[in-house]
This record gives C-alpha cells, structure tokens and sequence, in this order.
C-alpha cells in the first residue's frame, strides 16, 4: 500500500464481485504521472453484491494553478461514491410488521419496535428499465369552499406511504410525500401539482403529518447526523438551531422529524417562505420531554400571519400565503428544515407548483397541451407534461438507500466528533446508482408525433444534468436526435426561444421546453439520456466521464404512437414569447464568495478530507471572509433596491446558487485572471438559481422589494446542510436577535 499522507482513497463505481479500494498520491499528480493500474496500489476484501464508483483527478487544475493551489483545491476528493456499499446496515420493521394509515398504504413502525440487520443494496444493472408507463402528477385538490374569500385555499400534509417506485417486478418503497388531507388517495411521491393563477393568492397549511396510526411519531427513514448544524429538537428551545457538543461521537438521531416547506421559486412574505429555523414537529403523543417542538423563528412568523390573515397556525402545522404576483413560471416545493433538507427531500416530499396567467403569459392555444386539470377522466392525453428528475439508490428490499456512514464517502473510517472535526454521517455529496422521473425508475412515454411542452427539473440532491433525445441508449458521445427548444426557466419565458443540441441543468434548476416529434414514424424510440458526470460537476473545460451509459446515463424512454389529435401549437422557431422588463441599473454591489473548509486534524484524518462547506463575502484584497449559518447578517439590502451580487467560488466545484424571494438576472461571469463572460442563451430573462463555475465570479443582478429575513445557499443539498447557507435581510434589522 502507498503509506505517503497525501494518497487518496477512491472507490469503484462498476458493480464487481468485490470491494476495490485504490490509492493515489499527489506527488503522482504534482509529477503528472498517468493514473494507471501499474502505479495504483489495489486491496480487495470480502465479496459483496455491490461497490461503488470511480473519479477522476483534476490533474487540469494542476495545469491551471501549479501544484500548491492545486493541493489547495482539490477538496472534491477526485472520487465519489455511487452506489451504495454491500451489506450496510439498515433499521426495518421488526416482527410486529407495519402499521397502516386511514389510506391503507403501509408505514414503518415506530423506533421502539425495529430491529437492525444487514440489508445488501440493489444492482441498478438489475433493474428492468422502461416497463412501467410514466406518472403525469394530476393536479392537487384544494379544501372544501377553498375559493370562498377569493383564495385557492389547500391543506396539504407530509406522510409516510409505501409506493411502487421500482418496478412491479420488485419490491415497493417506503417514502414520504405529500397529499391533500381531505383525500387520503392523493399522496404521492413526488406531489400533485398545485395550479394556480397570476394575482390570485394560494393559501396552504402545510401539515406535518409523519405520525403512525396511533399518533405516535415516525422517525427518519434515513441517517439523521446530529453533530451539524441544523433543527436539533433535543436541544429544547435554548439548544435548538444549532451545532450540539457531545463528549462522545452520538449515534444517529430517530427522534420525530421537523419539516418546513419552501416555495422554490416563489415571491414570498417573510413568513410564508419557508425559512429553515421556522420548521415544526408532527403533533405526536410521544414527543420526548424537553424536546423543542417548533423552530427559533415558527411562532414569530406564525404571530406575524395571525396579525396579517387572521388566522394562527394550529400545533404540528403553518399556514403560508402565496400572493402569486409574479411572472408566469415552473416553480416546485420541497422541505427546508436546517440541516436536514438533503435527507427530507431524498425521503420524497416535493413538487411542482406551476404559476400561469397574466401579461407574461400566453394564450391558450399557443403553446402544446392541454396540462392535467382538476376532474380530468381517466384517459386524458396529456401534451404538457412536468418531469421531476431524481437519481436514488435502493436495497434489494425496495427501501431508498443514503448513506449511514461518513466511511461510505471516502473511506475514512474515524475518529469522528468530538475527537476529530469530521461528523460520522454527514456526506459533503451523495450521487445514487438509479434514475427517477415523477416517481418510478427509467419509465417510458408513448408520444404522439406531435410538439410536447415538457417542464424539467433537476430534483437530485448532488448531480447536474446534461440531458439529450438520443436514438440509442448507450451511446456515448450521443448524437442529439431530436432538439430541445428551450422557452424559459425558473423566472418565466425567455426573450426569445433557443434551440439546443442538450440541456444543462443543476440542481433546482427547471428548462420550459418544447419536443416537436412531429413527422417521426410510429414505433420509433427515442431515449432521454444523461451525460453528465457521476460526480461533482467543474464546469467550463473541466473534462470528466459522462454518468455511466448502463445505469446513470438514462432516464427514460419516449415511444412514438399514432396521431390522434390535431396540433394547432405555434412551431416553436415562429412563437413570440411575452415581453421582458429588464431590471434598472444597481445601487449596490456586494462581493461574496463560496468556500470549502478541510479538517485540521492532521492526522488521524487524511489531509484534504473536507468537514463542511461555508458561504462568505470577500474582502478589500480579494480574500474570502468564511461565515457560517450563526454569523451576523451581512447581506441586508434596502427596501425596492436593486444590487448586483458577484459570487467568488474558491473551491473546485460548480454550485448552484439559489437566493430566496427574487427572481434575477444573470449579468455575466468572469474568471479570476480573464474578461467577463456572458449569460447563456437559456440564462437570459429572469432565473432563481444559478450555477457559479470554479474560479470564476459570477454575476447576478436583484431587486429585493419585500422587506423580511430570506436565506441564500448552494442547491447541492449535502453542502446547504451543512452551512452552505446563510441568511439576509431586506430593510434592516430583524425585530428580535436569534
């Protein structure tokens, strides 16, 4: 074995007969010695049924910065896990079995009735791929007389439910969701879609529902760590909000879940935006003693609604408005809990929520359809059509596998907190073996050859997309078959539609496009694939692997059909999208900056080994200042100002940004040492989350007109969950320091 400090641990992402644990240093790296089996030394242990995955060494970044900055940078560990590793440990149901809700679906028993025992992971080779037809979410009910103040009035909770994720061939999958509480057959991972209307308001309640039949809490399906930063409910309302001590490294919590939903993509009040230390427990029986039920800012926000709708949160629940005055867009909802989003969300709990109507709108007609609509019959065609795409893992018993252990990053096995800085679970990303849409594994359309409005959305918690119609599955480099013409994005349309080969999508990111399959012979089939890596994505001119053509690289398959009904859609090269108001010159420029923080216990960690992820500004000589979650605010623009945010990212990734309440314009980007660089074509217009490259200031420009405390954060879920966020204030000071 190479014994040098500085080799690194990589994992295999192919499924062999046994665990390979390869070793390479950075003096290889420094010598831009080639990566070869002949200078990497190889253990095999015991045989499992699964391993995981190979990366590749940024030796670019060597070419780039020299060998210094490239130690410094490459914090990305060059390899990550795919899969998931053989033989982990999971909690399941004990012998007394599941326990079922009013809807007669099945739930995991509560913690005191499970056992624990080695569940092996599921081989995605093994997964039978497009057999099962693709979901077309229907649209979510509203509550009996919802419309009686001229509000489209929802109350809509999270539960725990099995669903046939995999195919039939294979076991369900216990998952949480949403679902309208008058309607038990609506919960549904991912949800119904909410429709609403430009200038009408939404009401909903979102309830927080993860009980058992007995009202007794349901605990995570999934590794919660408490040593990070996040909800920490034991803490009571003095240790709540915060990053805990322990004077030994703590199992995992399974204690009741927090949610709090965020409206992604929505122009929201203070109170309704779903800020991460607003979060709620379910109203169970068995809430331990002690334990804080609600978040540092829940009853301050449900104080302020009650003042402003009349109305008060009831326990286990928080009511939020949705003005809806906004462009026309594809907007989605998903938890938000501090430090526990990456696990809430892979749980299942999202959806879309599309804006329509008003002047940054089209007439109906204009665009391909219809859309699903409440009261559809059974049969309905639809040619407007939400994809929510997903990348999970599954044990071969048909549970969601995540990571239990940090050692399944990057093989480290500990000392974990307190005797080191390295939290035992948390993992910096996490890139699953299996493709989801809407809920099911590698499914298939039939399609008319016809013109198709498809609304992507990036819902994975690590991986960025990069999305082709190929005509053979595998294929790699593949050769586009049919194009995307792009007609908006998070903020609504585009000046303009824009034609293209692929999509790049990061995380949260959405793409309105149009798929003209018009003139394709019936029978043709046509594939969705991903060539994006299985890995974290560097950006411009970083090469990688494209995800793995067998597995990762497909998402589903699209069956052309018989014509059956007559397209009268605009040709999408001769559509007139809605004018753009473009934004007034900035009164303020702030300069902030994206980091990464690696352990300073050295050793027994390996150097290198990244702890968490920071947000920050940057100083006078271009230095980035590190701030966490808890710092003082330093993002707090006045009321109705108009500011251009530049994001210096100093590590050796993409991240995508988000920035709650505004929708902005992406002004350019600009490498540390080059010119500016401008927006792609598909950024034009108004967007809510942008990628930053490394190396590069990215250039974002705002209005904030809505007075209140909002978070910004990376949308890489394992980086906002551990203080890749943080939070700013419109119009000054918040009332009350928490």
């Amino acid at each position: 074995m190479v014994t040098t400090s500085r080799r690194r641990t990589l994992r295999l992402a192919k499924h062999w007969p046994f665990t390979s644990v390869i070793t390479a240093t950075l003096a290889q790296l420094e010598a831009r010695t080639p990566i070869s089996p002949d200078n990497l030394t190889t253990h095999q242990s015991s045989p499992t049924t699964h391993c995981v995955c190979v990366l590749t060494f940024r030796e670019e970044m060597i070419d780039a910065r020299g060998p210094q900055k490239a130690r410094e940078m490459i914090a990305r560990r060059d390899v990550l896990v795919v899969g998931a590793v053989g033989g982990a440990a999971l909690v399941l149901p004990g012998p007394n079995g599941a326990v079922a809700l009013p809807n007669g679906t099945v739930v995991a028993p509560s913690a005191r009735s499970v056992g624990t025992f080695p569940v092996p992971t599921l081989d995605p080779t093994t997964i039978p791929k497009y057999v099962t037809d693709l979901v077309i979410p229907p649209v979510m009910p509203m509550a009996r007389h919802s419309k009686r103040h001229d509000i489209d009035t929802y109350v809509i909770g999270v539960r725990q439910f099995s669903q046939q994720v995999l195919p039939p061939t294979l076991p369900s999958t216990t998952v949480w969701g949403y679902g309208s509480l008058g309607d038990s057959n609506t919960f549904n991972y991912p949800s119904f879609t909410i429709e609403a209307r430009v200038d009408r308001p939404v009401r909903v309640t979102w309830v927080n529902d993860l009980v058992d039949d007995q009202g007794r809490f349901l605990p995570h399906l999934l590794t919660v760590d408490p040593t990070l930063h996040w909800a920490n409910p034991p803490g009571g309302n003095v240790g709540r909000d915060s990053r805990p001590t322990f004077s030994n490294t703590p199992p995992p919590y399974d204690g009741p879940v927090p949610i709090v939903t965020h409206l992604h993509g929505g122009h929201s009040a203070e109170e309704s935006d779903g800020y991460a230390e607003a979060w709620y427990l379910p109203r169970a029986n068995n809430i331990p003693p002690g334990f804080a039920t609600v978040g540092s800012f829940y009853n301050e926000f449900r104080e302020k609604f009650a003042d402003e709708h009349g109305l008060k949160w009831k326990p286990g629940t928080a009511t939020f408005q949705y003005a809806n005055r906004q462009r026309a867009a594809t907007i989605w909802f998903h938890d938000h809990t501090l430090g526990m989003t990456r696990l809430n969300v892979y749980a299942g709990p999202a959806g879309f929520y599309l804006l329509r109507g008003g002047e940054c709108d089209l007439p109906k007609g204009v665009l391909p359809g219809p859309a699903p609509a409440f009261g559809d019959p059974p049969g309905t065609r639809y040619h407007e059509i939400p994809l929510a795409i997903q990348d999970r893992s599954f044990n071969s018993d048909g549970s969601l596998f995540y990571p239990t252990s940090r050692e399944f990053f990057d093989g480290f096995p500990g000392p974990y907190i307190p005797t080191t800085d390295v939290s035992p679970y948390w993992n910096p990303e996490f890139f699953a073996n299996t493709m989801v849409v809407n809920g099911r594994t590698w499914p298939k359309l039939e399609v008319e050859p016809r013109r198709y409005r498809l609304r992507f959305l990036n819902g994975c918690n690590a991986r960025f997309l990069i999305l082709k119609i190929a005509d053979n599955p595998t294929a790699r480099p593949a050769q586009s078959a049919v194009p995307f013409w792009q007609i908006g994005n998070e903020g609504g349309f585009l000046p303009a539609p824009v034609q293209l080969e692929q999509l790049l999508l990061a995380n949260a990111e959405r793409a309105d496009v149009i798929v003209d399959f018009t003139g394709i012979p019936e029978g043709t089939e046509l594939y969705l694939i991903n060539e994006g890596p299985d890995s974290p994505f560097g950006g411009r001119g970083v090469p990688f692997d494209a995800a793995d053509p067998d597995t990762t690289g497909q998402v589903m398959k699209f069956v052309v059909g018989p014509l059956v009904s007559k397209d009268k859609s605009v040709p999408p090269d001769k559509l007139k999208l809605p004018k753009i108001r473009p934004l007034g010159s900035p009164s303020v420029t702030r300069r902030l900056s994206l980091n990464e923080v690696t352990s300073t216990n050295v050793p027994p960690v390996p150097p290198d080994t990244p702890v968490e992820t920071l947000l920050g500004t940057v100083d006078s000589a271009g230095n980035p200042v590190l701030l966490g979650w808890a710092d003082p605010v330093t993002e707090n623009p006045r009321v109705n100002a108009t500011e251009t945010w530049e994001l210096y990212n100093f590590t050796a990734d993409a991240h995508p940004i988000h920035i709650h309440e505004v929708a902005f314009e992406v002004v350019n980007r600009q490498p540390f040492n080059g010119p500016p660089i401008p927006p792609e074509s598909w950024e034009r217009g108004f967007k809510d989350t942008v990628i930053a490259y490394p190396g590069e200031i990215t250039r974002v420009k705002a209005t904030f007109d809505r007075p209140g405390r909002f978070v910004w954060h990376c949308h890489i879920v394992e980086h906002e969950d551990n203080e890749m966020m943080r939070p700013y204030q419109i119009g000054g000071r918040h009332k009350k320091d928490h």
